[in-house]
């Protein structure tokens, strides 16, 4: 009987082990998926050397870098905000093609912070307490494109800025000073967004923007008392909302002829020099709403391509009937879709129908209540 039962006993062990010789499931992690092409073997050699206290680094490929402490990564996205940083983390992956920074305590960029990320993309160090910027911090990113450095306590711009750079958002700093040759080196930049700093007209000197073929600029919340001089003629869109601009004088615009969009709306302005506008033939939008005009600006009939004109919340009393359309049929390429003039001291039921006969749409016309 004994031999039986042990027979039997051999048998019931092997199909206990034949059954069970699939490792427990668990949830694969980013190491998993890179052993998927392991063998058995190589597993299980694996896996008893983590038992015996073998440390992990020795198991992984030399070439992978770790991911910052905190920090999130995937796809070579670095996010590493909101995190309570007070100096940029090290054993940020090499080829990290973007780094997101933004949300933090940093004060200060040393020379080494970036050293290494050749790959680097964009940067983005917004609200952080960034003051001060060591001249050769940017210098490892040879193809940087993309750098958001908003909501920082910076009084200059950065120097020796990558020459691949594209896009620099610079606003809400405290910036008063952009010297000549800021720039310089940047052939490839296309749009600098420096609002709400507090700079004047005489911040900008000679020469600050020399080089740059932009095509958007934008100085809004500023204390400009007058459209700065020398900003680069190749531009599309100019906003200089939300300043301290009086007026608008013959040779104010005369070096934008490639302007599509122009922002002046929240400035004070009272009068825009007759013929100031004949310098822009390829205006698209004229935003000068919330201004002190008191009469519908001189020359918008000959303005081709305009089609969208922002006029209200100023002081106009009085639309004349070729205001806004030429006489001649066909001298306007493109009929008007937005005209606001609501905001304003002027009796709508006075203005002759004739006046928008340019207009595609009769809703195009905004008019409204005044009340002051």
């Amino acid at each position: 009987m004994l031999p039986h039962c042990s027979l039997l006993l051999l048998l019931c062990v092997a199909r206990l082990l034949s059954t069970t010789s699939a490792l427990p499931f668990e949830q694969k992690g980013f190491w998993d998926f890179a052993m998927d092409n392991m063998d058995s073997g190589g597993l299980m050699t694996m896996m008893r050397d983590e038992e015996e206290g073998s440390a992990v680094e020795e198991i992984l490929p030399p070439d992978i870098s770790m991911c910052p402490f905190g920090c999130h990564c995937r796809l070579r996205v670095v996010q590493c905000s909101d995190l309570g940083l007070t100096e940029v983390p090290q054993n940020i992956p090499r080829d990290t093609k973007f780094l997101d920074l933004q949300n933090n305590h940093i004060t200060e960029l040393k020379e080494n912070e970036f050293k290494g990320l050749t790959n680097l993309y964009g940067l983005s160090l917004r609200n952080n307490l960034i003051s001060k910027v060591h001249p050769r911090t940017f210098v490892p990113l040879k193809h940087m494109q993309k750098l958001y450095f908003s909501k920082n306590l910076l009084t200059t711009v950065p120097k020796n800025l990558p020459a691949s750079l594209v896009e620099i958002r610079i606003h809400e700093n405290r910036i008063k000073k952009v010297a000549a040759g800021a720039f310089a080196g940047l052939g490839n930049m296309n749009c600098i967004e420096m609002g709400a700093n507090p700079i004047h007209n005489s911040g900008f000197e000679p020469g600050a923007f020399k080089g740059l073929k932009l095509n958007y600029l934008r100085i809004s919340e500023a204390k400009l008392t007058g459209v700065p001089k020398d900003l680069p003629d190749s531009l599309h869109e100019l906003h200089l909302d939300h300043n301290q601009i009086q007026a608008v004088e013959l040779e104010d615009l005369s070096r934008y002829k490639n302007l599509f969009r122009l922002g002046l709306g929240y400035n004070h302005i009272r009068n825009i020099e007759n013929g100031s506008l004949s310098f822009l033939p390829r205006l698209r939008e004229l935003h000068l709403d919330n201004n002190r005009l008191t009469h519908v600006p001189k020359g918008l009939p000959n303005m081709k391509y305009l089609h969208v004109v922002y006029l209200h919340s100023n002081n106009i009393a009085q639309v004349g009937m070729d205001d806004f359309c030429p006489r001649g049929f066909g001298m306007k390429r493109t009929f008007y879709n937005g005209i606001s003039l609501f905001d304003n001291p002027v009796n709508y039921w006075e203005v002759q129908p004739a006046t928008f006969r340019c207009v595609s749409d009769r809703l195009a016309v905004q008019f409204g209540n005044y009340k002051k």
